[in-house]
């Protein structure tokens, strides 16, 4: 398999360009984690409504059980005092809610900011480089048959040479049609350029 070209410059782009695609990959997971990590800051408050509901509900049910014992007032008392408990619940309640509000929003921020980058890298960089490697493998295997290989890469180049430069070498028409051994090589050499890589195998 060929991963990157044999000429330099083409070389240090692919690499650079590889580069800042783990780059902004390791970017995108950091600064997720940094986001996630300061939104659940956020939850504090939602525990401390759990925490002060808990005890809330905690102190007027024992009041509401020890008010039971009091002489005619105590099943009136107890019930007033069931109703406190009942708000001491539904702060709690409030409270669980913002901290889940709070934990969904994190992790659904992290997961935005983790997967816009990775979008846009499978869909710009992991298709060209993808591309570039069945190529540049393709090319590296012609080139290692010999003639066979060579004879392919110039029939390649008549195909994707700009027509510019194949009507300027004039010589090239001919030189295909009579299997001229430099010709073929030249055009294979086009060829090869093309896809970055060196003439020799």
């Amino acid at each position: 398999m060929k991963l990157y070209a044999d000429r330099p410059f083409r070389w240090v782009f692919q690499v650079l360009s590889d580069l800042f695609a783990v780059s902004l990959t390791g970017f995108a997971i950091w600064l997720a984690t940094e986001v996630h990590t300061q939104v659940m800051r956020l939850r504090a408050p939602g525990d401390g409504l759990i925490s002060a509901g808990g005890g809330l509900r905690g102190t007027f049910d024992s009041a509401a059980d020890n008010a039971d014992d009091i002489p005619l007032v105590g099943e009136a008392l107890a019930g007033a005092l069931h109703t406190g408990s009942d708000a001491g619940t539904r702060l709690a309640e409030a409270g669980q809610w913002q901290v889940e509000a709070v934990t969904d929003l994190a992790w659904w921020l992290a997961a935005v900011l983790i997967a816009m980058p990775v979008l846009f890298l499978l869909v710009t960089w992991l298709p060209l480089r993808v591309r570039y490697v069945r190529k540049a493998t393709a090319g590296a295997r012609l080139r290692s048959l010999g003639t066979g290989g060579r004879d392919l890469l110039a029939l390649r180049a008549l195909v994707t040479q700009p027509l510019p430069r194949l009507a300027a070498a004039g010589e090239v028409t001919e030189g295909w049609r009579e299997r001229d051994p430099d010709v073929l090589a030249e055009l294979a050499r086009w060829e090869l350029q093309r896809l970055g890589l060196s003439a020799s195998v």
